[in-house]
């Protein structure tokens, strides 16, 4: 009698992390690597009718793609699988992200950035699925941890490079978006599709996608990502608020407070151990909370920057916090869907923030009276988060 030998299912080790991390970081890219170069591609439109309008838009646009197309990709990610919409979504990406470097309309250039968002739409959802496909809880705080700690010093460090391609001319930084190019290819090699089952006994029928679990995880990324957006929107205007206006030392000590996100994202792992959902949620708008707080009422440069940081900590949090939150319950074959509702909530965000910002300021508060509102909300909300997590607990 022949035997029958059964291929073992491929196991994620490093390999798989690390390129799903790299993959993560890409819609970072976004507005990142073009902010140096928007005063530049102002000027160069300047004859356009709304060119300062146009060209702040053009760089922001895909995160409304992200916004409005990530629950479809999470559909099509949950029904065809992740693995080829991933590697073609990265690939596209690369091409469609250095188009602008050859373009000069701005409409073209505006079309470019709408289908680079189509694609940060499938990139952002299918790395959050397949961390959660590939590893163990366990494994998921540690690459989870790895993103939001490393995901500033990717940040500043494409900021410096787009900065010093910007100075050559405004075109050079789309080049930055060729990355996706290689990393696509490594995809290709490393990532596996994952092997889907239901647990035992769980019959199909009864495999519901968690409609509630989703919608409140996605109910409290929007009012967390909104504040975090106030302080990504804000801060320089708060800077200048108590009289500093050098944009070369705002951007310095943004920069040192930015060291809190990186903190924040390494004290992720042994938090999420000792402290369930509610209870992270607690401490991430504690300290965000605070650190508005004291933004809007600091009367000194050094004050502002301490609790900037504060604030700086409490996002590294937020993100690894929510991500693994949304995460926990969810069956393989609805994960995707779900990660495509955070992210589109997570980037709604962008959007509510600012209107969060002007909501408060109708009743005549400058922009540190916005922080300390917005700041006194956030930690009341979480001191009900604790209350909860007491309860739970």
């Amino acid at each position: 009698m022949a035997t029958t030998f059964t291929k073992p299912a491929p196991v994620a080790g490093l390999a798989q992390g690390v390129l799903v991390i790299l993959a993560g970081f890409l819609p970072i890219l976004a507005i990142v690597a073009l902010t140096p170069a928007v005063p530049k591609m102002v000027g160069h439109f300047a004859r356009m009718a709304g060119a300062s309008t146009w060209v702040p838009l053009a760089v922001t646009a895909p995160g409304l793609m992200i916004a409005l197309f990530s629950p479809l990709m999470g559909w099509l990610a949950d029904r065809h699988g992740r693995r080829a919409l991933l590697i073609w979504a990265t690939l596209i990406y690369g091409f469609v992200g250095v188009a602008p470097c050859f373009l000069e309309s701005l409409t073209a250039i505006f079309a470019s950035r709408l289908a680079l968002g189509l694609c940060e739409a499938a990139i952002l959802t299918i790395t959050n699925t397949l961390i959660a496909d590939y590893y163990p809880e366990a494994g998921r705080r540690n690459w989870l941890m790895a993103q939001a700690a490393f995901g500033p010093i990717f940040g500043v460090s494409v900021l410096i490079g787009s900065g010093q391609l910007a100075a050559l001319d405004w075109h050079m930084p789309f080049l930055i978006y060729a990355v996706a190019l290689p990393i696509a290819g490594a995809m290709a090699i490393w990532l596996f599709e994952p092997k889907h089952q239901h647990a035992s006994g769980d019959a199909p029928g009864h495999d519901l996608f968690p409609t509630r679990h989703i919608a409140v995880c996605g109910g409290v990324t929007l009012f967390g990502a909104s504040l975090y957006y106030v302080y990504i929107v804000q801060i320089g205007l708060a800077f200048e608020g108590i009289g500093l206006h050098a944009a070369d030392r705002v951007g310095m000590l943004v920069g040192l407070a930015n060291i809190g996100v990186f903190l924040g994202g390494l004290a992720f792992r042994p938090l999420s151990i000792r402290l369930g959902a509610a209870g992270q949620i607690a401490t991430f708008l504690g300290f965000m909370g605070a650190g508005m707080l004291g933004i809007g009422l600091a009367a000194d440069i050094t004050t502002m920057t301490l609790f900037a940081s504060i604030q700086q900590f409490g996002a590294g949090i937020l993100i690894p916090a929510l991500v693994l939150w949304a995460m926990q319950g969810i069956s393989p074959r609805h994960r995707g869907r779900a990660m495509g509702i955070w992210s589109a909530c997570f980037f709604l965000g962008q959007f509510t923030s600012p209107l969060a910002v002007s909501l408060v300021r109708l009743g005549g508060a400058t922009v540190g009276g916005a922080f300390a509102w917005l700041g006194s909300l956030a930690v009341i909300c979480a001191a009900v988060a604790a209350l909860r997590a007491g309860t739970l607990a």
